[in-house]
């Protein structure tokens, strides 16, 4: 039995929030997949999706952020039926969630199963002391002009990340924190975002979920938070890194891994 009960969800498009009631809630773990980076080759990791109750997308979903991607993506993550709650974000490769939003809202209202973040506090329970929190956000330091880029260590970014709130159980970023599965294959010069990495430490989510580096893929854990990389694609955008499935104990913050 989840704690989440698909029957009472409703979608507010217009402030990008979903609310559930709980009622008889059970503190088993929740079951998460994340992933990340699919750049529309979604259809190849379906297999590799085992259901659960929360499935995340890290964002670059597309390789443009055309109309046209952004709708098979949705189309595709809409049709995934074996979880109750599938969120994701924007990456910088998504270029249509920044430059065309009223478009995108439109894609995004005819998807009802979906639940897109930009900013934004999902919270399941609403005011329920157990409520589970869940801040996505697509912002990263400025990579090659691409979508959702701010000025490393500018002010800019500072405002985004001072927005994640704290008693936060689960953070999605496009971007990796500074020092958090953020080098390239060979290399060992970090390039997660060093904003980010302050606010994390203030803030202290038990689940940090990113993609964007693509050989950052992997997991860690340090100062009570599960840090993931889920970017599924690697280097030469192929198929080989698995999403990443897991048991969470939200009282004891300890996962086991499917």
């Amino acid at each position: 039995m989840s704690i989440i009960n698909p029957d009472l969800w409703h979608l507010l498009k217009g402030e990008q929030k979903i609310y559930t009631e709980i009622k008889n809630y059970n503190p088993r773990p929740v079951r998460i997949t994340l992933i990340s980076d699919t750049h529309n080759m979604h259809d190849d990791i379906t297999s590799s999706l085992p259901g659960g109750d929360i499935l995340i997308h890290a964002g670059d979903l597309s390789g443009r952020g055309t109309n046209y991607e952004i709708d098979q993506f949705l189309k595709w993550y809409n049709s995934i039926d074996n979880y109750y709650l599938k969120i994701f974000i924007a990456g910088n490769h998504d270029w249509g969630f920044q430059t065309h939003p009223e478009e995108c809202q439109y894609l995004l209202e005819k998807y009802d199963g979906v639940c897109y973040l930009q900013d934004r506090l999902l919270k399941l329970g609403d005011d329920h002391p157990d409520a589970l929190k869940i801040w996505g956000s697509p912002w990263q330091p400025e990579f090659y002009s691409w979508a959702f880029n701010l000025p490393r260590q500018g002010e800019d970014l500072r405002e985004k990340w001072a927005e994640i709130p704290e008693g936060l159980d689960i953070l999605v970023t496009h971007g990796p924190s500074w020092g958090n599965l953020d080098t390239i294959k060979g290399k060992s010069v970090p390039l997660g975002c060093e904003l980010l990495r302050e606010r994390i430490d203030i803030v202290k989510p038990k689940i940090h979920v990113c993609g964007h580096i693509h050989t950052g893929y992997g997991y860690k854990y340090a100062n009570g938070t599960h840090y993931f990389n889920a970017a599924v694609l690697d280097e030469r955008y192929k198929y080989k890194q698995k999403p990443f499935t897991f048991d969470w104990n939200r009282e004891t913050n300890e996962i086991e891994f499917i």
